[in-house]
């Protein structure tokens, strides 16, 4: 083709893509003017909060993915609102039980949430730790405060929209999801309900995870114990608490600068390990309104704004990050009465808050929670850390993202940016990610990570001057901070680039900027890149110079090959996705095959031998493998685990040389051999026929592997020999993103829902993407009008309220 014929194509394509987009508005322009309005009496006000009259376009594309226009941010909301109904309503309604506080009236106190919104081990815990939020009125408060602090207009009007969308689809469609169809639970919301929900994902980390210690702290009796033990081990007892790598929460992202690719432009691969059922699932949209916001991607359920996407010049992603998310500050408490503390040698007396639940079939239960200046007083973390109030010392958990409600405005400001520097901007302006890492690029060649979340201010220099005994061993350890909350001089002081005291300004933020690559595997900001470590920052961001996850190992390394390689493009991302390496096989399987050739297993050792070192389906010896290592390195210490132990200088092949030698090797890989063989399944068995998820009756084989194996295509069955191996996911790779871009108007995308768009076994989009996870195929993004509007499953909805 010529260089003229070329340059007409374009043209021409350029052209369609206008007049599509004019026909798109003008059908939008004429939906609008066709739309209700409030009644003048004000009784359409009372009965739809909104105002009534919201509208959109919705068109849904493969896979049932919308594109949702909208001529304003409050009826953008309303489409989003809208479509998320129609695909996840049960699950919604799910969430807004809980934030409601009634779990325990629905579903009984002892009943178990699923973890979404916070750790509470019970219902009757989690409705006592959010009925209290609603009763402090705290959401009400940080909604009213004025932007940057507190929320901006545009993301309350996509709350607003998102309200009345949800409860319009409610209110004109039938609920066909046996999960909720017909439950009383399940009911129209309030804007206040939208905003605890998110409120809910803010303080996860913080005031959620401590849910049971909150809810359970109470002030001992006056024959109480004067005295009390934490634990034997606080150390490991914080380290295991606050380990981001566990099977719960995890991702990988990496950006490729323009130096490392084939056309000097940018590219992104997102991989969020997230849960694959519950109110953590992500939904994918695109959410447009014409000459103001075009961004396409996942957004947590509940979320009027794109969590993890791309638009027509950036691309990013999050990993959860290993910042602390709280502190604990311990008190000092009155000799005559355990309710009062002292500060600074006067007397503050503790605020009593009385929460009362409905509960199942019983009497309501009514619990006291108490509030002191730093936050609400905690009897543990976990069951992992007790925290015992005695008549001399009680602790109280301080959480600086109790009074954020900004994370919607960094997300807006994301969906608006131009390029990473932009993305750096609205994290400046915003700061409101409460527990991630943002990793990005650009269509400039730009690439960025950067570990900025809102974090106590907690300085190195602080936690030496100011720990508490407890505090000198948990920080170290995991940067959890126990402050000496009897001295004012030990507060957390302010930077002057905050948006508010007490928390790090965007200047102390570990961050890495146009390096040929950035990657992150939940492990701290030190090794983004190996040549360019990140130093510098508090313990309370994470640590420097300690051993990398086997994940983080493998990422860093394969990521590093590939910039090395260079001339990357979306192709690339897509191998590096599904490519299935083991790097604990390629550390190791050398050395597991001798020591199972000394301990005469026969054709374990065979097996073992020709496995291909991948967790693909058709992998064999895998599933020995992953059985063989999940009991190794439950059982081995690491310390006795390698011949050559973990050096900082050579942080992504140490340690290495497997010892096997070391007690416990011998009885997981014999344990593993007899776990198949009594379970009926050959050793060298394809891993996709034992490692399935069923949907529909239908068996769909699941590739990838655990934490432990390192596989960057991250997934966390669970194992029912019984029922023919693994047959569920709990967790791991969720939204999937391959972006870049080739200097038309239109991004390169490639994206993936591994759990598919819906949670309804009703619906057509309740497996598709499941079955394309399965084959390792992926999903062209429609991004651009014209790649909209030709879609051979285009289908129009003209969501409204009536």
């Amino acid at each position: 083709m010529s260089l003229r014929t070329r340059t007409r194509s374009r043209s021409a394509a350029r052209h369609r893509t206008r007049s599509l987009t004019v026909a798109s508005v003008a059908l939008l322009t004429a939906a609008t003017a066709l739309s209700p309005t409030a009644s003048a009496d004000g009784q359409g006000q009372e009965r739809r909060p909104s105002g009534g009259g919201l509208s959109a376009l919705i068109r849904y594309t493969e896979y049932g993915i919308p594109h949702i226009l909208a001529k304003d941010y409050a009826n953008l909301g309303f489409g989003n609102g809208w479509a998320q109904a129609n695909d996840q309503v049960c699950t919604l309604a799910d969430g807004f039980a809980t934030v409601r506080g009634e779990r325990s009236r629905f579903f009984g106190a002892e009943g178990k949430p699923d973890g979404s919104l916070s750790s509470a081990s019970t219902n009757l815990a989690s409705d006592l730790f959010f009925q209290g939020v609603r009763d402090s009125g705290i959401v009400a408060k940080l909604t009213a405060r004025p932007a940057p602090v507190g929320p901006g207009t545009q993301v309350k009007e996509l709350m607003r929209g998102w309200t009345a969308g949800f409860n319009a689809w409610l209110e004109q469609n039938r609920v066909s999801d046996p999960a909720c169809k017909g439950a009383e639970w399940l009911r129209p919301v309030s804007l206040s309900d939208v905003q605890h929900l998110n409120y809910a994902f803010s303080v996860l980390g913080g005031q959620g995870r401590g849910a049971d210690g909150i809810t359970a702290a109470q002030p001992p009796g006056a024959t109480g114990p004067r005295t009390g033990r934490t634990t034997e081990d606080p150390a490991e007892a914080a380290r295991k608490f606050f380990d981001t790598s566990d099977a719960a929460m995890g991702s990988n992202a990496v950006a490729f600068s323009g130096s490392s690719t084939a056309n000097k432009r940018g590219l992104l691969l997102g991989n969020p390990h997230y849960p694959w059922s519950g109110g953590r699932r992500f939904w994918q949209s695109q959410q447009t309104i014409p000459g103001e916001l075009n961004v396409m991607g996942g957004s947590l359920v509940g979320s009027a704004t794109v969590s993890i996407g791309h638009t027509a010049r950036i691309a990013w992603s999050h990993t959860v990050a290993t910042g602390t998310t709280m502190n604990l500050h311990q008190l000092t408490l009155a000799p005559d009465d355990p309710t009062v503390y002292v500060v600074d040698g006067k007397r503050e007396a503790m605020t009593k808050r009385t929460v009362t639940v409905q509960v199942k079939g019983g009497q309501p239960v009514t619990r006291t929670q108490w509030w002191t200046r730093y936050g609400p007083v905690v009897t543990g973390l976990g069951a992992q850390l007790p925290l015992p109030w005695t008549a001399t010392t009680a602790y109280a958990l301080n959480d600086p993202n109790a009074t954020n409600l900004r994370a919607g405005d960094t997300a807006l400001g994301f969906s608006k940016a131009r390029d990473v520097t932009g993305i750096q901007e609205s994290l400046r302006r915003t700061q409101g990610l409460p527990w991630v890492n943002t990793i990005a690029s650009d269509s400039s060649g730009g690439s960025l990570f950067t570990q900025s979340q809102v974090l106590p201010r907690i300085t190195d220099e602080l936690a030496q001057r100011c720990s508490a005994p407890l505090g000198k061993v948990t920080y170290p350890a995991s940067g959890l901070a126990i402050l000496d909350g009897s001295r004012t001089d030990c507060a957390l002081g302010s930077d002057k680039d905050a948006v508010e005291p007490g928390i790090f300004g965007p200047s102390k933020m570990p961050t890495l900027k146009n390096a040929p690559y950035a990657e992150n595997s939940n492990d701290s900001a030190w090794l983004a890149n190996t040549d360019r470590p990140i130093t510098g920052y508090e313990r309370v961001f994470g640590n420097v110079g300690t051993q990398r996850s086997m994940r983080t190992r493998g990422a860093v390394e394969d990521a590093a090959a590939m910039a090395k390689k260079g001339r990357l493009t979306v192709a690339d991302l897509q191998k590096q996705q599904f490519a299935n390496r083991v790097p604990a096989a390629d550390l190791t399987v050398d050395e597991v095959v001798k020591g199972c050739e000394e301990l005469q297993l026969g054709s374990a050792c065979s097996v073992l031998k020709a496995w291909d070192r991948k967790m693909d389906t058709g992998s064999r010896g895998a599933l020995l493998f992953d059985r063989f290592w999940r009991a190794l390195v439950s059982s081995v210490p690491g310390a006795t685990l390698w011949k050559t132990p973990f050096d900082a200088a050579d942080p992504v092949r140490t340690p290495r040389g497997l010892n096997t030698a070391a007690p416990g090797f011998a009885a997981a890989l014999k344990g593993a051999v007899a776990e198949l063989q009594a379970a009926g399944i050959a050793l060298d068995a394809p891993l996709g026929q034992h490692q399935f998820v069923v949907r529909n009756g239908k068996r769909i084989p699941i590739h990838g592997g655990t934490e432990s194996l390192g596989v960057w295509n991250k997934v966390e069955p669970v194992w029912n020999a019984a029922g023919g191996g693994y047959t569920e996911v709990t967790t791991g790779s969720s939204y999937i993103q391959a972006v870049g871009w080739n200097g038309g108007p239109c991004p390169v995308a490639k994206t993936l829902l591994t759990y598919s768009q819906s949670s309804n076994p009703n619906s057509p989009y309740y497996r598709d993407q499941t079955e394309l996870y399965a084959g390792e195929k992926w999903v062209g993004s429609r991004f651009c009008e014209w790649d909209i509007l030709t879609s051979p499953k285009l289908k129009v909805v003209w969501a409204r309220e009536r």
